[in-house]
Formats: C-alpha cells, structure tokens, sequence
C-alpha cells in the first residue's frame, strides 16, 4: 500500500493539527503566550501535531491552555465555537481566542466529518438552538446540569448510530457527581470502541485513570505526555483524600 492509501484509509478525523503560514501569530500575545499553547504552535508550524486514534486527555492546573486548546481545534475541525455537533448551534458573541483561524485541520476525505464539542461553560445556547429546531427533540433547560450533559451523552455522544467521529469535550466533569463521572468513562470507552477520536480537557482523576489513553498535561512547561500516576491532579487529590487535615491545617484559620 502506498504512502498516500495510508493516509486516505486513516480512520483518524484529526490525523495532524498545523499552523497556516500567514497565521498572524505574535508570541507576546495571548494566546500564544501561554507556555502549552506556544509549545503546540512551534510544534503545529514545523511537522505538525499529531493525534492519535481513542482517547487524548488534555489535564493541567486553570490558566494552563486547555480549554484555549480544546477550543480552537474544534473551531478549526468546524465545530461551533460555544459547542454544538458539525449541524449547528447556538451563537451570541465571540469570546474565544483566534487560536482556531490560526489552525488547519489534516484528515481523510474519507473519514465521517461528524463531530460534537461540549463546551460546559456555554451549553445553554445550544440546548436553546435545539429547542428552536424543526421537530425539535425533548428540551434539555429543564434537566438539571448534570442530566442535561447525561442527556447529551446518550443521544449524540455514546450513541450506537455515531460509529466514528469527533468529540471535544471541555471539562465535562464540571456537571457531574462522582457515579455519572463513572458513567462517562465507561461511555468514553465505548466511544473509542466504535471509532470516535475524543480530545478531552478535564481536571479530574477518574476520567483521566481512562486505561489506554494518552495524557497530556500542560504546565509552564508546554506540554508533556504523562502517565496517570505521575500528575499533579492525581498526587494532590490523593494526598487530600488520605489524611484532610494536614491541608486544612494550612487553610483555614
């Protein structure tokens, strides 16, 4: 098989992430003064960045540049900037970064273009856009935070009928209790299982235990692939969970 079937039958929706060469980027600037957002720009601009089939968790403290990651790649993929699938959703003014009109997407014309971004912080716009479709489904602004995102889950995530695609998630944890946050593994897990490519941002352990995903944790370092025992996340809730005190100690008065 030739080099260019290999690259026409990858079942990747996102085999690279690169940089267009007339990107005004100025590294002194926000974004790209973030230390893990111009790691992936230096990256992106010479061979580009590569992705990998499954799962990939982008894990780092706030202020780290996942969410501004996560963000611009799905915006670049063509996904809706304050989250929705590649059919639409909702849209009332622009906050995000130019980070996704910096970026260009390498992938199969052969790959499903289906993609989904739960962005968690703007979700009520697109349950809005939804109510406003044609034989709309069943409104999710009555659910609860966390059945709205359980909702989301079960129709257009972990949906048998979305064999392959793209999902990016932005901290999806933020709704959940601990026993949905175990429901989402387990659907991550079925998600890659079927073909899904699932770039997420999270702060939380549980997810990020996901067995064979890659690990991506950001920091003043750039970015740097880690295994779960090693993150700071992991060490520090540990720590707390096994002796509360010797923190509260230090905390309050």
């Amino acid at each position: 098989m030739s080099r260019g079937d290999d690259w026409l039958n990858d079942p990747r929706p996102i085999q690279r992430v690169k940089v267009f060469r007339d990107a005004p980027v100025d590294p002194r600037a926000w974004p790209a003064d973030i230390p893990a957002v111009a790691h992936f720009l230096d990256v992106a601009r010479a061979d580009g960045w590569e992705f990998g089939s499954g799962v990939t968790f982008l894990v780092g403290e706030n202020g780290s540049g996942k969410s501004t990651l996560i963000e611009g790649i799905a915006e670049a993929y063509g996904l809706p900037a304050e989250g929705g699938s590649t059919n639409g959703g909702g849209e009332t003014r622009r906050t995000e970064s130019p980070l996704g009109e910096w970026l260009r997407i390498e992938r199969s014309p052969r790959v499903p273009r289906f993609g989904f971004f739960l962005r968690a912080e703007t979700m009520h716009g697109y349950y809005s856009w939804r109510d406003d479709l044609p034989d709309a489904p069943p409104s999710l602004h009555p659910m609860s935070h966390g059945e709205s995102f359980n909702a989301l889950l079960d129709e257009a995530l972990d949906h048998p009928h979305y064999v392959a695609g793209l999902a990016c998630l932005d901290e999806p944890e933020a709704a959940l209790s601990f026993s949905s946050t175990l429901r989402w593994l387990a659907s991550l897990d079925r998600m890659r299982s079927r073909g899904t490519q699932v770039i997420c941002a999270t702060h939380s352990p549980v997810l990020a235990a996901l067995p064979g995903a890659t690990i991506l944790e950001l920091g003043e370092w750039g970015i740097r692939e880690s295994a779960w025992e090693d993150l700071e996340v992991v060490r520090l809730q540990r720590g707390f969970l096994e002796a509360p005190g010797r923190y509260l100690r230090h905390l309050l008065d």
